[in-house]
């Protein structure tokens, strides 16, 4: 690439006469500029004058084969120095605006000549020479100024108060002069340099005055200038061969106010104070007109709930993927299950949240809302009286991985039961574009709150499905951690009943119990891997009646029935063979099966070996089976509870774990230690059917055909 020149240009160095501006001076005339080399050749201080600052560097610059002239003005009569180029060059491109002077003391020891100054040399200095070359500028349709600031104007330090004003003031100056002159192909900007000079010599430590050269500084600055940069409006910082852009952020903040005829209290600004200070997400606003439009989004976004207010409350729930990733632990999700790693890492290349986590918003809405304690005319409810009963979700919209989100609460019926009432919200949640994403039906039971005279049963609860009278197709198992309502709790729900052993006593308990919400976050990631493979883009909604709890370490199993897109489930602690979820489906909006979905924390069994025996001979010899064709499932027992399904389909000469795709020819029940015993030949077939312990429906006679097939020989 041809090196960058300034052939033709003339640029104006204030305050060259040594340190930076000599060094800018000396890099444009090496380039091909004709320089103009301010200095009125004072002390750092202000104090003094003298041409011989500004003399030594011209004559280097003519030594050099440059062209320059020296300026004795001060920046103060800016027009005077303008006058200088006009006169000797007839014209002027380039103006950096480096001089500058310190009155260093501490803030209450500054004395009004301190700061009058300071601010003359810095801010009125650059502004008035500035301002004299802007015509210029403008009519030849080409400028570039530079203004210098300080990291002590952008930070702060001690005992420079003056200065470091001045030195910011000057980071305003350049963004109104980059927004007038940006149409004329003027482009001002700001450079924060650090360098050794005289302003510096003795404030900085000798070890790092030397290493701060000026020359490293002014390749930065001279290329801030030439035709070929389009930067307008940047800070740039340099210094010791380094330079970064700052830039000016804001945090995304909070709104103080829910809907737009709310007042804003000083408690409110307190309680919203870590949102509003929180700077892990920023946006840089380019412009007031960013700034502006940015304020009127956040106005339109009060008007739309002020509308939304009139039919129900509303509530903000802000999430990202850690929160979503920690439900999924509070759920069971495990990274034993290479399946489930999508729902516990962000950066997996199909991370998924669990259709579930998105009641946590409509909860928050509910138990924030002053509606549910309003609910019962002439009655205040105690949020600790209230139990939740029931819950509905569908899915409507695309789901964020992380965000705001704004539910919308409206309670549309309240039954009176005697012993308490029942209320029923429905809670919609929107996403920052106000679309619908995700409908909530929250029903809770206000214990002590009946006997109001209301009507007993209603029409808007989303009703329970009774399951299928038929054994489950698919029942899945999965132990429960005794630390689970714990990691659950960090999800929301801080209720001490599930972690404070004396108010679980308090309660009625023995000891803390699962949340309910926890019970169907666990049912539902088991019907999605039982009947979509883990892909939640197949779920559509999901009906539950909580019944029972279920105690922290418990196991529990999911019993299934599919019937189409629909699959009802149960959900039963294994222990007590207690009901904890009754009258629940869940809606896919289609089917997605894998053979082995059934394989997930079910007990080892001695049948399985049998079973992984017979899949290495089919393997081997898949016709034998198909001889036998068929399909057949067997339900293994132990303790007298079904706790695995396994599919012979002999006709596609298929064994696995599961049940099968369509309806078995033959269903067989047996317990693991009998199939054992029936496979190594110590129980006759006949005689277990007869005394019950194989139990077989549909076709019997098949099922005679499998003998060959179940003898496990010396192998096993």
């Amino acid at each position: 690439m041809s090196d960058l020149r300034f052939n033709g240009k003339v640029a104006v160095v204030t305050g060259a006469g040594a340190g930076l501006g000599r060094a800018y001076a000396l890099l444009f005339a090496s380039r091909g500029a004709k320089v103009v080399v301010n200095d009125l050749g004072g002390g750092r201080h202000g104090g003094g004058s003298s041409s011989k600052a500004a003399d030594t560097v011209v004559e280097e610059i003519k030594r050099n084969g440059g062209t320059a002239v020296a300026d004795y003005n001060s920046v103060v009569d800016g027009e005077k120095i303008i006058k200088t180029a006009l006169d000797n060059f007839g014209r002027v491109d380039i103006l950096v605006n480096n001089a500058g002077i310190l009155r260093d003391k501490s803030f209450a020891k500054i004395s009004d000549a301190d700061w009058d100054l300071v601010y003359a040399v810095h801010v009125k200095g650059s502004f008035k020479t500035t301002q004299a070359a802007f015509p210029m500028f403008k009519k030849q349709g080409y400028g570039r100024i530079i203004m210098t600031c300080s990291n002590s104007g952008l930070y702060g330090n001690f005992g420079q108060a003056n200065y470091s004003a001045a030195k910011m003031a000057l980071v305003g100056l350049t963004n109104t002069v980059a927004i007038e002159g940006a149409k004329n192909n003027i482009y001002c900007n700001v450079i924060v340099p650090t360098a050794a000079s005289r302003l510096t010599e003795d404030i900085l430590p000798p070890e790092l005055f030397t290493e701060l050269k000026p020359e490293l500084i002014a390749p930065v600055v001279a290329y801030l200038c030439h035709e070929s940069c389009q930067e307008n409006g940047s800070i740039i910082e340099s210094a010791a061969g380094w330079a970064g852009k700052c830039t000016i952020v804001r945090s995304n903040g909070s709104l103080l106010r829910t809907k737009i005829s709310d007042k804003v209290s000083i408690e409110t600004v307190r309680d919203k104070w870590d949102k509003i200070t929180d700077t892990s997400k920023v946006e840089r606003i380019n412009s007031i007109q960013e700034a502006t439009g940015a304020l009127m989004t956040s106005l339109e976004g009060l008007r739309s709930k002020q509308e939304a207010v009139d039919e129900g409350e509303v509530d903000n729930y802000e999430f990202t993927n850690k929160d979503a990733i920690l439900y999924a632990l509070g759920v069971g999700a495990s990274v034993a299950k290479p399946e489930e790693l999508k729902f516990l890492y962000e950066l997996h290349e199909d991370f998924q949240i669990l259709p579930t986590f998105y009641i946590l918003p409509a909860l928050q809405a509910v138990f924030m809302s002053n509606s549910t304690q309003n609910a019962v005319p002439g009655k205040s409810i105690s949020l600790e009286r209230v139990l939740h009963g029931e819950q509905y979700i569908e899915i409507v919209g695309d789901l964020p991985q992380e965000g705001e989100l704004v539910s919308k609460t409206k309670i549309v019926e309240v039954l009176d039961k005697g012993s308490g009432a029942v209320i029923v919200t429905n809670v919609d949640v929107f996403n920052q574009n106000s679309d619908l994403i995700v409908h909530n039906q929250i029903v809770t039971f206000a214990v002590g709150a009946g006997n109001f005279g209301g009507p007993r049963t209603g029409t808007k609860i989303v009703p329970c499905q009774d399951k299928p009278k038929r054994n489950p197709d698919i029942s899945l198992l999965q132990k429960t951690s005794v630390d689970q309502a714990a990691i659950y709790r960090l999800s929301g729900d801080n209720n001490p009943l599930h972690i404070d052993p004396n108010m679980a006593l308090v309660s009625g308990f023995d000891q803390p119990i699962l949340h309910g919400l926890c019970t169907l976050g666990f049912s539902v990631r088991l019907v999605l891997a039982a009947f979509a493979s883990y892909d939640v883009s197949l779920f559509r909604a999901c009906k539950a009646r909580f019944i029972k709890p279920v105690i922290p370490g418990q196991t529990m199993k999911v019993n299934m029935w599919r019937e189409s897109n629909r699959v009802f489930f149960e959900t039963v602690v294994v222990e007590n063979n207690n009901v904890v979820i009754g009258g629940a489906y869940v809606d896919l909006k289609s089917v997605s099966m894998q053979p082995l979905a059934n394989k997930l924390a079910t007990p080892e069994l001695r049948s399985d070996a049998i079973f992984e025996f017979i899949i290495d001979q089919v393997k081997a010899d898949p016709n034998r089976a198909k001889a036998v064709g068929g399909l057949f499932l067997y339900n293994i027992t132990k303790d007298k509870k079904q706790v695995k399904q396994w599919t012979m389909d002999l006709k596609n000469a298929k064994v696995y774990e599961g049940t099968p795709e369509g309806k078995p020819n033959t269903t067989m029940t047996i317990s693991d230690e009998d199939f054992v015993l029936l496979a190594e030949g110590k129980l006759n077939p006949q005689t277990a059917f007869m005394k019950g312990k194989l139990k077989i429906t549909g076709n019997i006679m098949l099922a005679q055909k499998l003998a060959p097939l179940l003898k496990a020989n010396a192998k096993l």
